[in-house]
């Protein structure tokens, strides 16, 4: 949201995925190793070498009760029919040759109203004019980032199994349009400089780290051999990362996971082998991830929540199946305790919808429930998504933490 504003930059190092029809990428998926990218500079930390241990920082000094929200969402996975809906929603808003806000606007009072906004963008991006392609060799319209500004956007994650899609060329444009956008950024990175950077924001004040990683990169190369393009699932790299965060001043280390297994609503090997390592390690204080384009259940491991799969949040899989159009946001307050350590005290979720028919909408399920708002969908539809991810999110013990849908903005 507009309140954040970036004070850092960020590493990089991106995986890759496996094939799953139309989807990001063409099936299941394995594990391999990370870093992340970049943001607008304004305090950069390009340190390469992180201390064994740091001790939280508290260098901005927070008084107990200080807190600040964070919302996150799912994939930005530009399919087609999205573009189609974008020109249309052009013509009638009078607003260029794409408008990409209308079908976010159901998210935007959550986005808007939080300290700090996160989203995921999948897929790299081509020049205005394009040439644009889908799956599976991704290049979408760049027109979407001024939509996700517009949205309340602050950060994107880029690392994901399609960051190659277009190379070299289609990083440093993704990068561009997102720094022309005013939308900070980590997971994969222009020049080698820029990789070693840490992504830092602020929200009401306090500084956090953003870090983001993934699996591979659905076989790609890396553009020129350099490995430093993106950023890499890896136990040692991540936690080194985050412990440089520390000790540039990070109060709060948010990390981005692009991992899991497309379409399946329960967590990868991968991801129960590795989250609780990073959720007790002490220097990471929120995990999100995405990939699998279903939602994922929601977990608390020691003080760390983890969100193992927010589904997408704009896409339009040609893959059957219900679950892939449905999404989640999350929501999360910290709170700064006595000894001026940040703490997630507040979990919240929404249940999303994207409708299959034009107009293409993102929908807020509960409140288009409430409202009788159903846009292209049913009732029963959004009864069904909505059974479906309370089910599924809740499905690991969360509640018994803490963990609640979040109220309805007025």
């Amino acid at each position: 949201m507009r309140r954040t504003r970036p004070t850092g930059l960020a590493l990089g190092t991106a995986l890759a995925c496996l094939a799953a029809l139309a989807g990001c990428s063409s099936g299941a998926n394995a594990g391999l190793p990370g870093t992340a990218a970049s943001t607008s500079p304004v305090s950069a930390v390009a340190s390469s070498s992180a201390p064994a241990s740091v001790t939280p920082s508290a260098s901005a000094g927070p008084t107990a009760g200080r807190s600040f929200s964070i919302v996150a969402t799912g994939d930005v996975l530009l399919h087609p029919p999205l573009w189609t809906q974008a020109r249309r929603d052009a013509v009638r808003t009078g607003s260029g040759t794409m408008d990409f806000a209308a079908m976010l606007a159901g998210v935007k009072p959550y986005v808007s109203g939080a300290d700090l906004a996160i989203c995921h963008l999948e897929t790299p991006l081509a020049g205005t004019a394009g040439p644009f392609s889908g799956y599976p060799s991704f290049s979408g319209p760049p027109q979407v980032t001024s939509a996700l500004k517009a949205t309340g956007y602050d950060v994107c994650s880029t690392a994901s199994n399609h960051t190659f899609d277009q190379g070299a060329a289609g990083i440093k444009r993704t990068l561009d349009s997102l720094d022309a956008a005013g939308i900070a950024h980590a997971g994969s990175a222009r020049t080698r400089s820029e990789s070693r950077r840490i992504t830092m924001v602020k929200a009401n004040g306090v500084r956090v780290a953003f870090l983001s990683y993934a699996y591979g990169w659905n076989g790609n190369s890396y553009p020129g051999g350099d490995r430093w393009r993106a950023n890499v699932i890896d136990k040692a790299g991540i936690l080194a990362d985050a412990r440089r965060a520390r000790a540039d001043g990070a109060q709060v280390v948010i990390l981005a996971m692009h991992w899991g297994t497309e379409y399946r609503q329960l967590p990868s090997a991968q991801q129960l082998d590795l989250a609780p390592e990073l959720a007790r390690s002490g220097v990471i204080d929120l995990i999100v991830s995405h990939h699998a384009h279903v939602v994922e259940p929601i977990q608390r491991i020691g003080k760390t929540w983890v969100v193992y799969g927010l589904g997408n949040l704009l896409a339009d899989h040609s893959t059957p199946g219900q679950a892939n159009q449905e999404g989640l946001l999350v929501r999360f307050t910290f709170t700064a305790g006595s000894g001026g350590r940040f703490t997630a005290t507040k979990a919240e979720y929404v249940p999303l919808l994207m409708t299959k028919t034009a107009p293409l909408r993102l929908l807020d399920v509960r409140r288009s429930l409430q409202t009788g708002s159903y846009g292209s969908s049913t009732r029963q539809r959004l009864q069904a998504a909505l059974r479906r991810t309370t089910r599924v999110v809740q499905s690991m013990d969360g509640v018994r933490h803490g963990l609640r849908a979040a109220t309805l903005p007025k």
